[in-house]
Parts: structure tokens; sequence; C-alpha cells
């Protein structure tokens, strides 16, 4: 791979770490740099799947304190977010790569799009109610569908699962962005040991975006709260439905 690839993927996976923590949708970033670099869609898909699980690991390590009095939320839904994960993991690699390149272009328009309606979702959502119990009912379903998703393709993961969250659990908004940390790695996790065994993974490319997407996660959480997110929104949005009318036009 030539030096000026390389350099783009660390430089990328970097900021993809930082902006998953602070807006949600890096992984939106990582991907088409990775298609620019010659890559196919399905193996940048699996390639930047895997190359996202250190930046959740930064990023939940860096969250630890808002993490504290909330390990029954947490275990409550870790169990379907690797139930989710593994159904959508194994969807990815048992439907014809045909398959998924028709689907792509939507998927990435819709997370594109999903990433883009953040604010206004968070204002018709509302603040949670604090000491108020979860609504479990509504709750586990919902994270099993988001972590399906997310083991089928992940593009705008984090914004899908705080909508969950907000929606359906009781807590304020800053303490339930670090759950989604937390599930997000689940969820990176279990695509990693499944795309490992039978996925087009480059893995070459992952040993160069996995330390960037770690640090990135990690100054993202020491960022986040301190640093207006709109901008990476906004640019975010705008590759990741630029990305979904290549793809569309390509195929």
């Amino acid at each position: 791979m030539p030096v000026s690839h390389l350099a783009l993927l660390m430089t990328v996976g970097i900021v993809s770490g930082i902006v998953n923590a602070l807006a949600g949708g890096g992984s939106l970033l990582l991907f088409p740099a990775l298609l620019a670099v010659g890559y196919s869609p399905l193996a940048a898909n699996v390639t930047n799947s895997v190359a996202q699980c250190p930046g959740y690991l930064g990023f939940a390590l860096g969250s630890r304190r808002e993490l504290r009095g909330q390990q029954t939320r947490v275990l409550s839904t870790a169990g379907v977010a690797v139930a989710g994960s593994l159904a959508g993991s194994v969807l990815l690699l048992v439907l014809p790569a045909t398959v998924f390149d028709a689907v792509v272009p939507a998927l990435v328009a819709l997370a594109s799009l999903l990433l883009g309606a953040q604010p206004w979702l968070t204002r018709w959502i509302g603040e949670p109610e604090p000491g108020a119990p979860d609504r479990r009912a509504a709750l586990l379903p919902a994270v099993f569908l988001g972590a399906v998703y997310g083991g089928y393709f992940g593009g705008a993961l984090g914004v899908l699962l705080i909508a969950i969250l907000a929606l359906t659990a009781r807590a304020d908004l800053r303490r339930l962005n670090a759950v989604k940390g937390v599930l997000s790695l689940i969820i990176s996790l279990v695509t990693v040991v499944v795309f490992a065994l039978g996925a087009p993974v480059d893995w070459l490319a992952v040993a160069l975006l996995a330390p960037a997407t770690l640090v990135g996660g990690f100054i993202g959480a020491k960022l986040a709260g301190r640093l207006s997110a709109v901008t990476l929104r906004i640019a975010v949005v705008v590759v990741g439905l630029a990305v979904a009318a290549y793809l569309f036009f390509r195929s």
C-alpha cells in the first residue's frame, strides 16, 4: 500500500475515533476513505467495523466516571447487544455480497440522515427523568434491533443507540452516552470475532487503523462536553450523503 494511502487511513482513523465520541458517525468517514484507496464496499465495511473496535474501547475507558452506578443498566442490555450483533454479522456473511452492494447506498444515506437529525431527535425526546425506572420492555428489544444493524453495517450506530437509550432509559444524556459507548464496544467485539472467521478483513489496514481509532476515541471522550460537535456533524453528514450518491450511481 502506498505511503500516501497509509497516511490518509491513519489520519482518518484518528478523526473517526474523535467524531464517534463527540457526535457519532465516525465510521462514515473511515468507510469512504477505505473505498478511496481501492477496497470493495464489503471489504471496506468489515475492515471498518473491526478497526472501529479500539476506538469504542478508548471511549469506554474515558467514560468510566459516567458509568458509575449504571452496572444494572449495562448488564441488562449487554446480552441482547451480543445476540443482535451476532445475528447481524452472520447475516452479512451468509447473504451474497451483491445484496450488501445493493443495500449499502441506502444504509449510508439512512445513517447520514439519522446523524443529521440527531439534534432534532434530542429536542423531541427531551431530557430523561433521572431516578425513574427504565422501560425495559421497550429498551431490550430496541437495543437488540440496533445491534443487528450494528452487526450488519454499523454506520452511525452510536447515534441510533443514544436515541434508543434516551427514549427508553431514565438518566441524563451524558450518562447514557457512556452506556452507548459500552454497547458499541460489545457490538464491535462480536463483529470482530465473526468477521475474523469468514469475512474479507484486511488485517494490515486494521493493524494501522486500530491504534488510530483507539487514540481518537480516548481524545474524543475527554473533549466531549467541551467542544461543539455541530461542525463535525455537518461535515460527516455531507460526506456520508456524497458517498451514498457515489455508491448508488456506481452500482
